[in-house]
């Protein structure tokens, strides 16, 4: 049965929170080494929403099993049009399409809001040999690694950028793009 896909909401926060803390402590997707709290998740839940950007939930047999959001790709006015992509996947539903459907969902969700370019940065993970065969088949090309940009368990590690441009032609934005004002010290 394919995954059932839908908008995540607060009520997802327990489950979501849980599966990345899994992850921050025991895997290296993620480059954070302290799991945040429930009510931290919640403030990414509400930045990334503010933004009107997508945050998806899977589900198989009424079950939790991942997310994906989009969050802005870099806090300057320029790059309102792109995004980056998160997908976490629960190790019991690995396999079984969740990661594929939740990108392509992702994928369709940003390219509706005249996005540009969707960003995947990927680490040296157990999974991310999977995960960049998955960029590629979804039409992400490789854009370059960062190369021992991360420490974390006792070794170096890479993050290889993968990126997937939505108008190839260049034409000109049709929509105003991410609210980027301000961006970042």
């Amino acid at each position: 049965m394919p995954p059932l896909l839908r908008d995540a909401d607060e009520g997802d926060l327990a489950a979501i929170t849980a599966l990345y803390g899994r992850e921050v402590q025991g895997g290296t997707a993620t480059f954070e080494t302290t799991p945040p709290t429930l009510a931290e998740m919640a403030g990414r839940f509400a930045a990334v929403r503010r933004h009107d950007l997508p945050w998806l939930v899977a589900e198989i047999d009424g079950r939790f099993a991942g997310y994906a959001y989009a969050s802005p790709f870099r806090p300057r006015p320029a790059y309102r049009y792109g995004v980056e992509g998160s997908i976490y996947v629960e190790e019991n539903a690995r396999g079984h399409g969740v990661g594929r459907a939740l990108l392509t969902a992702l994928i369709g969700r940003v390219r509706a809001m005249g996005m540009r370019h969707l960003i995947g940065a990927i680490s040296d993970s157990d999974t991310s040999t999977a995960s960049i065969a998955l960029h590629r088949s979804l039409g992400f090309v490789e854009a370059g690694v960062y190369r021992q940009v991360g420490w974390k368990f006792e070794r170096w590690l890479d993050v290889t950028l993968m990126q997937l441009d939505m108008d190839p032609g260049g034409a000109w934005p049709q929509a105003p793009g991410l609210d980027l004002a301000g961006g970042l010290a």
